[in-house]
C-alpha cells in the first residue's frame, strides 16, 4: 500500500477487474508529464513546456497527446508500432491519503535515444534552459538521460530529477549513481530518501562512527546535496517532500524547512500526482528564475490545489497570485 511498483505478469488482470468492479476515471498522465501539465497551467502560455515518451499506436496515445496538447504542452511522442501505450493503475484509499500505484509500461519502456537527435527533437533540446526527467526513467533508457544530463552540465542548463520510487535506489542504483554527477536539482518524498540513505551509505563505505543516519531526513538531504557534481558552476539543491509535514531543502550545508498546507479531510480527496504537481509548481517559478523560497511557496500550492482534486487535475478558474 501507498507505493508504486511495476506490473508483473501477475498483476495483469488487475486493470480489467478494476475497470469491471470499481467506477473509474481516466486522466492523462505519467509522472513527468503530470508535472509538464502542472507548469504549463500556472505559467499560462501555451507551449512553454516540451515533453517527449514512447507511446503506442492506439486509442490510448490519441487520448493522452490530446489532453497533454489540451493543457497547452508540446508533445513530442516516439510511437512504437509493437507496444501499446503504458498505462497505470492507481488504487486511492484511506480517504484520499494512501495512493497505491501498478504500471504496466509497455510502449513507455521502449524510449530510445535516437528520438533525441531527430532534428526538431534536437532543436528542442538546444533550445531549452531546464530540463526535467523522472526517476522511473531510470528503467526505461537511462543512456537518454546520461546524454540529456551531458548536454545541461556542458551548457550551464538545469538538470533536474525525481527519485521517484523506492524501488529505483534499491534495484537501479547502478544507473541512477551515473546520473547523479549532473543533478541541479533533487526531488523525492521522504520515504525514497530514506532508501537513498541506504544506498550512499553502502557506497560509501561508512564505518561505525560516520555512518550516516538513514532515518533522519536532513542528513540524508545534505549528504546527497554534497555528492560530486559535474557543473560546479551552481549548487546542488535536494527536495524533501513529506506529505503533511514540512519541506526540506538542502542546499551549501544548509537545511531549511517549509511548512506543508494542511488541509481538513473532507477537503483531501485524492494524493496521487501531488508529488508531480510539487515539482510542476517549483519548475514554474524556477524557469521565470524567481528566488528558491518562492519556487517551494509555489510548489506547496500547487501540489495542495492538486490533492483537492480527483487524480492530477487542476481546479478550474484558480490561479497561483505569488
Amino acid at each position: 500500500p501507498n507505493n508504486a511498483i511495476l506490473a508483473e505478469e501477475k498483476h495483469m488482470p488487475l486493470y480489467n477487474e478494476i475497470e469491471e468492479k470499481y467506477d473509474v476515471e481516466y486522466y492523462a498522465g505519467g509522472a513527468t508529464q503530470n508535472s509538464m501539465r502542472v507548469t504549463q497551467w500556472i505559467l499560462g502560455e501555451p507551449l512553454s513546456c516540451s515533453y517527449m515518451g514512447c507511446v503506442g499506436r492506439d486509442k490510448h496515445s490519441k487520448t493522452l497527446e490530446e489532453k497533454a496538447r489540451d493543457s497547452g504542452v508540446n508533445v513530442k511522442y516516439e510511437y512504437n508500432d509493437k507496444y501499446p501505450t503504458g498505462t497505470c493503475a492507481v488504487v486511492v484509499t484511506k480517504n484520499g491519503t494512501c495512493r497505491s500505484l501498478v504500471a504496466n509500461l509497455a510502449a513507455a519502456n521502449h524510449f530510445s535515444k535516437s528520438h533525441l537527435q531527430i532534428p526538431e527533437n534536437k532543436e528542442i533540446i538546444n533550445k531549452a534552459k531546464y530540463f526535467y526527467i523522472s526517476g522511473f526513467f531510470l528503467t526505461v533508457s537511462p543512456e537518454s538521460i546520461l546524454e540529456v544530463g551531458r548536454h545541461a552540465s556542458e551548457n550551464n542548463k538545469v538538470f533536474s530529477m525525481n527519485l521517484s520510487a523506492p524501488f529505483l535506489c534499491e534495484f537501479f542504483s547502478e544507473p541512477m549513481m551515473k546520473a547523479f554527477p549532473y543533478i541541479d536539482i533533487l526531488f523525492g518524498n521522504e520515504t525514497v530518501i530514506a532508501f537513498l540513505g541506504l544506498l550512499l551509505q553502502e557506497a560509501a563505505k561508512f564505518s561505525e562512527v560516520q555512518k550516516l543516519g538513514t532515518s533522519d531526513v536532513r542528513e540524508i538531504a545534505l549528504r546527497a546535496a554534497e555528492l560530486p557534481k559535474e557543473n560546479e558552476n551552481r549548487s546542488r539543491i535536494v527536495i524533501v517532500t513529506q506529505g503533511a509535514d514540512n519541506v526540506v531543502v538542502a542546499k551549501d550545508g544548509k537545511v531549511q524547512e517549509f511548512p506543508a498546507t494542511k488541509l481538513p479531510d473532507e477537503k483531501l480527496i485524492d494524493t496521487n500526482g501531488a508529488g508531480d504537481a510539487f515539482v510542476g509548481g517549483f519548475l514554474a517559478q524556477l524557469v521565470q528564475e524567481k528566488p528558491l523560497e518562492e519556487c517551494i511557496k509555489c510548489a506547496i500550492w500547487a501540489a495542495t490545489q492538486v490533492i483537492q482534486q480527483p487524480g492530477c487535475t487542476f481546479p478550474e478558474g484558480v490561479r497561483y497570485e505569488g
